[in-house]
């Protein structure tokens, strides 16, 4: 495919689906106080909405990647696309609380199933050599919302109220839809392709531990991340209007790592998942002493942001392990990483409720990446065993 297909344009074309779903699912944090006003809900129920679109990506996933298994790629994702821009347009409109937490819920929808097919269509138009930095590229539209789209939309809600943040989104989903027309190649379904062999990935050992690897090792950023604002304001003493400069560092980083590490990935996948575990235990085993400067938890923020790059390293592996379920295990990656932003800030909220102080977030996080690291460590001697076996059968 890589031959007659130029894989600029195609991985643009799916980088802005990636900026359009990482806008709204970022951005929906940061409104939250201005729909707490509209509507005048209090900050737990307000975060239900998050929880919604959460659920909406851990129930979409799977269920979409195995009953569309048979369809071609391209109008897959044309069709996620669409359903990403009708979720965000019904948002805009949302009479009531209840609609919006419905509306969140589809909006949620689309995000693994799209992430999963972009992933293997960017890695299709390149060579083989090349698939990490590719599925890269196409996370980088994930990592620059955290830089642009994100301030953009809490810019917008600030200025002319939290409807036009989701407009905003829409908008973005439109145009990716005709990138998407445009670009992306015809590349259909496999013969074989069915339902149950997609299901056929849930009977690979491999494919578990490679998604364990990102709900527990993943879970220690979101531990951080979530209470990081919180951070900032109660232990650094930041000035409110220097906090988005923070997390534009942390999305600096993200954007970084997705740039530089998937070329190390290409050489060696599973050692370079194995090197960013540690740098980022490293990075959230300093963050309860950096955190009492502003400059320190900045780098370190920016550290802990370089190590998301784990995501593209993951979602590689998943391509080698899933063997004919491509579509399910992609789609499935995403799923890991909710379930990690719901892991990470659950036992940090713990932590706090026993009163061990903001701090103790990076330590929570240092003990998931630990976590992860374990799990890494069991599926890298999983392969050398697999390995030695098919070696003694030949």
């Amino acid at each position: 495919m890589s031959n007659h297909v130029n894989p600029l344009p195609v991985l643009f074309a799916l980088a802005t689906g990636g900026f359009a779903i990482g806008t709204t699912e970022f951005a929906t944090m940061s409104l939250l106080p201005f729909i707490q006003r509209s509507m005048a809900i209090g900050p737990s129920t307000a975060s239900h909405i998050i929880s919604a679109y959460a659920l909406g990506v851990v129930i979409g996933a799977p269920i979409i990647t195995v009953l569309c298994a048979r369809m071609a790629r391209k109008p897959l994702l044309l069709g996620l696309m669409a359903v990403l821009a009708l979720g965000n347009a019904l948002s805009a409109l949302a009479p009531s609380y209840g609609w919006l937490l419905a509306f969140r819920f589809l909006s949620g929808l689309p995000h693994g199933a799209y992430f999963g097919l972009a992933a293997l269509m960017g890695a299709s138009v390149v060579a083989p050599e090349r698939r990490t930095q590719a599925v890269g590229a196409v996370m980088l539209g994930l990592t620059a919302a955290t830089i642009v789209g994100v301030p953009l939309a809490t810019w917008l809600g600030n200025a002319v109220g939290w409807r036009w943040g989701y407009w905003c989104v829409t908008v973005l989903a439109c145009i990716t839809l005709a990138l998407i027309t445009m670009f992306a190649p015809r590349i259909g379904a496999s013969a074989n392709a069915s339902p149950l062999r997609e299901l056929d990935a849930l009977r690979r050992g491999s494919v578990w531990l490679t998604l364990a690897i990102g709900a527990v090792g993943f879970g220690g950023l979101f531990s951080v991340y979530t209470y990081l604002t919180s951070t900032l304001d109660q232990v650094t003493g930041l000035a409110e209007a220097w906090m988005p400069l923070v997390l534009c560092v942390f999305g600096l980083g993200m954007t970084l790592g997705n740039i530089v590490m998937p070329r190390f990935a290409d050489r060696a996948l599973m050692p370079t998942a194995g090197f960013l575990l540690v740098w980022t235990i490293i990075a959230l085993a300093l963050f309860p002493l950096a955190a009492g400067h502003a400059v320190t938890i900045s780098i370190d923020v920016f550290c802990i942001g370089f190590g998301a790059a784990l995501a593209t390293v993951l979602q590689t592996r998943l391509m080698d392990v899933a063997g004919d379920a491509q579509n399910l295990a992609a789609a499935l990656n995403h799923v890991a990483f909710n379930m990690a932003n719901a892991l990470g800030p659950w036992l940090a909220g713990m932590a706090l409720a026993a009163g061990y102080g903001l701090r103790s977030t990076g330590v929570v996080g240092c003990m998931l990446a630990i976590g992860g690291l374990v799990v890494w460590a069991i599926a890298w001697r999983r392969d050398h065993i697999m390995a030695r076996r098919q070696v003694q059968l030949v």
